[in-house]
């Protein structure tokens, strides 16, 4: 289980958002020991800076029944209401307002979060009164994927952005029925191997682009060194990289596996996941790097603070040619050590 501290740091940066010393002093000041309580308290202090900053205003599509005409006239309920004969028309028009799609959600999610058994009821409080400054909108249907893609269409500034991502993740861990008293529940998606699996790729792509200068980061398409007909070729399955970085002389494929050890047992020997290297070694097999330009690759695994269950791995091979790297990482560490680490990994 990643620390909390840390997951703030994850979290950040895989959703390309530095982290806000203010959410990190809040945290310090009364720590959670669960992920609700952290998400909670981001969101608060990103909602309060936008409120602060005053809500933008957008153009949202309106309908009414007016005396005069405004936008475009919907002829069938007019005619079918006989409107037209009194004077008057069912309009529909854009009109500039703060109650935008993305503020309803957020309320929304404020409204879920205050009802949360699993929160102190101070942030209960707090999460309720910032959630009564935003206007007064009907109760709506729990938010689906649809509704975050297409949130995410509309192509919001990165503060929004982050947020989003924010209330997204609230509602992928809410269960769907509150309590009898009225109060919902959420998981722990720390335990959710796919999520994470996501998020520490991101996390690792992400911080690399931010943090160095020295290579241009990227998840790179590989095309197979293979001949054959063309709709035959078609059926290979894509190689997508998690990670790749790339100077003039040197170039890293780096993978990221959110599992929790690098080692499994067989015929009663410790040994590295095979399907995991074999398909660096695909990646490396089918790479054309640049003249002068060396190839290598990494696996990069979370680890805790090296248990005897999921001991630390770092070992080195030669596999095709090309130097490999199977390494964890120490997510249990201070979060200075960490990012160290990862920087030395490519150094």
């Amino acid at each position: 289980m990643i620390p909390l501290p840390t997951l703030y740091f994850f979290l950040c940066y895989a959703w390309n958002r530095l982290p806000e010393p203010a959410v990190l002093q809040a945290s310090e000041a009364a720590p959670f020991h669960r992920p609700l309580g952290l998400l909670a308290q981001v969101l608060l202090h990103g909602t309060r800076r936008l409120l602060r900053a005053g809500l933008p205003r957008t153009f949202q599509a309106q309908e009414a029944e007016l005396t005069s005409l405004r936008g475009r006239i919907e002829l069938a309920p007019s005619l079918g209401r006989g409107l037209l004969e009194r004077g008057r028309a069912i309009c529909t028009y854009d009109e500039l307002s703060t109650d935008s799609a993305l503020h309803r959600l957020l309320a929304q999610t404020l409204g879920v979060l205050a009802r949360a058994t699993a929160l102190p009821a101070a942030l209960r409080r707090e999460l309720n009164q910032v959630r009564q400054r935003f206007a007064a909108t009907p109760v709506e249907a729990r938010p689906t994927a649809a509704t975050f893609r297409e949130l995410r269409r509309q192509l919001p500034d990165s503060q929004a952005a982050f947020l989003l991502h924010v209330c997204e993740l609230v509602w992928q861990t809410a269960l769907p029925e509150p309590t009898a008293q009225g109060r919902s529940r959420f998981t722990d998606f720390r335990r959710d191997e796919v999520l994470m699996a996501r998020l520490f790729e991101q996390f690792t792509r992400n911080f690399y682009r931010r943090e160095q200068r020295r290579y241009r980061v990227y998840a790179e398409t590989i095309a197979w060194q293979a001949e054959g007909e063309t709709d035959d070729l078609a059926l290979l399955p894509t190689m997508l990289t998690d990670t790749t970085l790339e100077a003039a002389d040197r170039k890293i494929i780096l993978d990221t596996k959110y599992y929790a050890a690098a080692l499994r047992p067989r015929y009663d020997r410790q040994r590295l996941i095979a399907p995991h290297l074999y398909q660096l070694y695909a990646y490396l097999q089918n790479q054309q790097p640049g003249p002068g330009q060396a190839l290598e690759g990494i696996l990069l695994y979370p680890a805790g603070p090296g248990s005897g269950d999921a001991p630390a791995v770092d070992v080195r091979y030669t596999l095709g040619g090309h130097p490999v790297r199977v390494v964890t990482l120490n997510l249990h560490q201070p979060w200075e050590g960490l990012a160290a680490d990862l920087l030395g990994l490519v150094a």
